[in-house]
């Protein structure tokens, strides 16, 4: 990709983060939760278990009803003299002018000198303890299958993401910033995941405790009961009103932290670069505004989210001042049972905590959404190509390319190589020179098919190009790009990555026909020695030397180098140049080259400008042709003879 912006590249290479899409919470949250299809069974499990949990749970509170009831009834009963009945008790209250004491008397079925009963009490109370740990142990089992289910639709989302990302063509990693694609693959499934975790668990619990807890509360009283849902129409306008403008907020948040990472990832990856030229400043001034820009979306964010819990808890509180209240009478009145009013009381603090939970989570399942939304944007941009079915193979592997009429654009309306037309042979050099923006890297990337034509076609050994597989197509061809890549590992494993079934003496071979050999030996570890992924243990010039030893061992039969030489000094350019000349060796060979020193033994060089080849020959005939390249040179040398007086 560094090629592609350093000569003929696409014109938005190094662009910022997309624009913001426009978000869809209904549709996303809807894909997102098909996702969980494949464990239908396990959701069914899930939801079973959670429905006898709460079951039981909400079963509580009725049954320590009874346990107040024979409380009261045994302390109401002992200050009542024995041997009268419960109706002459009640009788004599009412003489007496105590009428709520009488209705109390008859309603809660006090024996009038018998306190309280305390085996059944026992009884009561044992019952409770098994009901509330038969809950525990199914809500642990419901947890435990819970975690399973998320834990693997989230695997499975990865993997996808993984697959997509190595189906996508080249120019959508063109448009976008490496630090913007890594946090759509790693922040926003990681919030995905936290979400689903978190969201699931509760939310299930939640909305199966409202049910349940209401059918309770309407078998214990219906009056109290419209009373208490009075509150929910409340406390669902107030949650929509306050999602949907938190909803904004997070997708703002997640585009955000992509465009922070993507600033991060290019500034330290150019660390050096910018101290050398003074843009310190400038780089924290950028951090400073998107920083900014993530904290004012994230403090919004959670800040309107964070207002539905506590709105939620006020409406909660008056609900239980009115049920407390209306209760109170009606226990006074005898149309209620103490025991009555207090599992209603349980049961409507139990109705408004899972309103509460639910509407906590709200934004948790925003944050989700919005991150879903983004990975989603990812699974859904539009691929490469499909490989031919049935693919073309080739019979025999010479190396001979031909382009025939090529075209081919970035943009529709901005020509680069139109009408493109060259052969190179079986075991020919090929160097294309010419100024930057030409098109030389363009034409390499066309063969290896990083791009599709727009016109004519590309054959390799009589196959056009693109009726063979990419996997077929790359497996014959070798590349050394000038931006060196070495992963963390030793140097063995970073040459063998060129053909990991090559046997130690083929990688030895390599080595030493590429002259690693001769510096690894002064290594204390030799081929073991570990280097991280930027290689900074190494220098540049060993850097390529490994990377050369690498294409050397994947045996080729094409081979294309870009730069290989231009950021090595004049003494390692010597053995890099030994060393390519013996990967050159009976392959055809595509050089990309500014030095034009490096490419006078060429067979033939292809002089590029604005896409197309305005000479071709060797050496010596460009020079005396007078022409581009005869420019080219002179202006090159000259310039070197200038710079030395």
């Amino acid at each position: 990709m560094a090629a592609q912006r350093r000569g003929g590249g696409p014109p938005w290479a190094g662009a910022g983060a997309p624009a913001e899409k426009a978000s869809n919470f209904g549709p996303s949250a809807k894909r997102l939760a098909a996702r969980l299809s494949p464990e239908r069974l396990g959701v069914i499990a899930v939801l079973v278990l959670g429905v006898i949990s709460v079951a039981l749970n909400v079963l509580g509170p009725k049954i320590l009803g009874a346990g107040t009831d024979l409380i009261f009834a045994g302390v109401i009963g002992k200050q009542l003299p024995a041997g009268v009945t419960a109706e002459q008790a009640a009788a004599s209250a009412r003489a007496g002018g105590n009428d709520a004491i009488a209705n109390i008397i008859t309603a809660q079925h006090v024996i009038p000198g018998v306190g309280i009963d305390f085996t059944a009490l026992g009884k009561v109370l044992l019952g409770v303890i098994a009901i509330y740990l038969g809950s525990a142990v199914f809500g642990y089992l419901q947890g435990y299958l819970l975690n399973g289910i998320v834990q693997r639709t989230v695997f499975e989302l990865r993997r996808e993401v993984e697959d997509k990302i190595n189906r996508l063509p080249l120019n959508y990693f063109d448009r976008q910033q490496r630090g913007e694609v890594l946090s759509r693959v790693t922040n926003d499934i990681d919030n995905v995941q936290t979400s689903l975790q978190q969201t699931m668990s509760q939310l299930l619990t939640s909305l199966l405790t409202i049910v349940g807890v209401l059918v309770m509360m309407l078998i214990v009283s219906p009056l109290l009961s419209i009373i208490a849902l009075l509150t929910i129409p409340a406390s669902l306008w107030l949650t929509k009103a306050i999602a949907k403008r938190s909803q904004k907020q997070f997708v703002a948040q997640w585009r955000h932290t992509g465009e922070l990472n993507g600033l991060i990832e290019e500034a330290f990856t150019g660390h050096e670069l910018v101290r050398v030229f003074g843009r310190t400043k400038e780089v924290e001034q950028g951090f400073e505004k998107r920083n900014g820009d993530l904290f004012g979306a994230s403090f919004k964010a959670q800040f309107i989210s964070g207002i539905i819990m506590p709105s939620m808890m006020f409406i909660g509180n008056l609900n239980y001042v009115l049920v407390a209240v209306i209760g109170g009478f009606r226990v006074a009145s005898g149309a209620m049972s103490l025991g009555d009013v207090q599992a209603f009381i349980q049961y409507s603090r139990q109705f408004t905590q899972p309103l509460t939970q639910a509407a906590s989570m709200a934004n948790l399942l925003q944050s989700g959404v919005a991150s879903a939304e983004r990975v989603f944007e990812l699974l859904d941009a539009e691929e490469q190509r499909p490989d031919p079915v049935p693919p073309q193979v080739r019979t025999e592997r010479r190396g001979r390319v031909a382009f025939e009429n090529v075209s081919f654009r970035y943009l529709p309306e901005t020509p680069l190589i139109d009408d493109l037309s060259l052969v190179a042979e079986p075991g020919q050099t090929v160097a294309i020179v010419g100024p930057t923006g030409a098109g030389k890297t363009t034409l390499v990337n066309l063969i290896l098919r990083f791009y599709e034509l727009d016109g004519g076609r590309i054959t390799l050994d009589g196959v056009d190009t693109a009726a063979m597989t990419r996997q077929d197509l790359r497996s014959g061809i070798g590349m050394v790009l000038q931006d060196t890549w070495l992963f963390g590992g030793t140097i063995r494993d970073n040459i063998a990555y060129g053909n990991p079934d090559a046997t130690p003496a083929q990688l030895l071979d390599a080595a030493r026909a590429t002259y690693v050999d001769r510096f690894v030996r002064s290594l204390p570890d030799g081929y073991d020695t570990v280097i991280d992924e930027e290689g900074s243990n190494v220098s540049a010039g060993e850097k390529q030397l490994i990377t050369i030893a690498r294409a050397f061992l994947a045996d080729p039969s094409l081979l294309i180098l870009d730069e290989a030489t231009s950021s090595v000094d004049t003494r390692t350019e010597v053995l890099v140049q030994r060393a390519m000349a013996a990967l050159r060796s009976d392959r055809t060979s595509f050089v990309i080259a500014h030095r034009l020193s490096t490419i006078r033994d060429a067979d033939l060089i292809l002089v590029m400008e604005s896409g197309s080849i305005v000479e071709q020959g060797t050496h010596e005939q460009l020079l005396e042709a007078r022409g581009a390249y005869y420019r080219l040179y002179n202006a090159q040398f000259a310039g070197a003879v200038s710079g030395t007086e």
